[in-house]
């Protein structure tokens, strides 16, 4: 797999505003924490962020260098391109990875609910994603995702552009997707919002898989409990993103990657 590499261009990227730099931050403390969670699939995979428009209106979204670790990305070394292929600032010379662009820019053209775009390949990930019934509602984890996932049928690695329209008509209005024998992804209202979203998807894979390990019946769930705990969870993330509640779970997670990993943000 080839490198989307940086073509010529008259295009460049205005100094950056105060807000996206912040993005550059909390994109780069993402990478770092899928890491450090080991959710990351050596330098595959990726997360993207859109970038606040310039003036000229052009939409972008910031991802990782190719080639780079998770453990490498820093907020000044993150890839801007915008939504039709253009590399527009790449100081490291290394491209992109071009299934993530497939997937990326499918969701930020499609979806301008969505700052951020979290895809992995975790085992307990990709073990779900093969199985018939999906991710089922077995615990708390699971049923914050309670009629809030899409599934997207697997095509091969994405490297066709033809099937970002699949792709964008499968994930509809929803914040999670999982891909068919592939992996899982999320979309979030920010950078935090969509690790949030990843963090609990992947603990309610590795949930599932351990209670059907042990092989024993589930216990029954009270009829209406699980979309009663994903109202409750949209409530908390909803007043996140309005901005009226403090999102603290983010800030510790943030105090945790600068414990972690100093220089991230440089």
């Amino acid at each position: 797999m080839q490198p989307m590499k940086t073509k010529p261009s008259h295009l460049t990227l205005a100094k950056p505003s105060d807000a996206a730099w912040q993005t550059r931050v909390d994109l780069a403390a993402c990478y770092r924490l899928i890491h450090r969670l080991g959710m990351d699939d050596s330098i595959f995979t990726h997360i993207s962020a859109r970038l606040p428009s310039d003036d000229s209106g052009r939409e972008c979204f910031l991802i990782n260098p190719f080639g780079m670790r998770f453990e490498e990305v820093t907020a000044s070394n993150l890839v801007a391109v915008d939504i039709d292929g253009n590399v527009i600032e790449d100081k490291l010379g290394l491209g992109i990875n071009p299934a993530g662009f497939t997937i990326h820019s499918a969701i930020h053209a499609a979806r301008h609910d969505v700052a951020c775009v979290l895809h992995t390949h975790t085992v307990a990930g990709v073990a779900v994603s093969c199985q018939q019934d999906g991710l089922l509602p077995l615990n708390q984890w699971a049923m914050q995702f309670h009629g809030k996932i899409a599934y997207h049928t697997y095509e091969g690695l994405a490297l066709d552009l033809d099937e970002r329209q699949r792709l964008v008509a499968d994930l509809g209005e929803k914040p999670v997707m999982i891909l068919r024998h592939h992996g899982l992804l999320t979309c979030g209202r920010s950078v935090a919002e969509a690790f949030k979203l990843m963090h609990n998807l992947q603990r309610s894979c590795q949930a599932q898989l351990a209670f059907q390990a042990a092989g024993q019946p589930a216990a029954p769930v009270p009829p209406g409990i699980p979309e009663k705990v994903a109202r409750q969870y949209s409530n908390t993330y909803d007043r996140m993103a309005a901005g009226t509640l403090a999102d603290t779970e983010w800030a510790a997670f943030l105090r945790r990657v600068s414990a972690s990993d100093p220089g991230f943000d440089s």
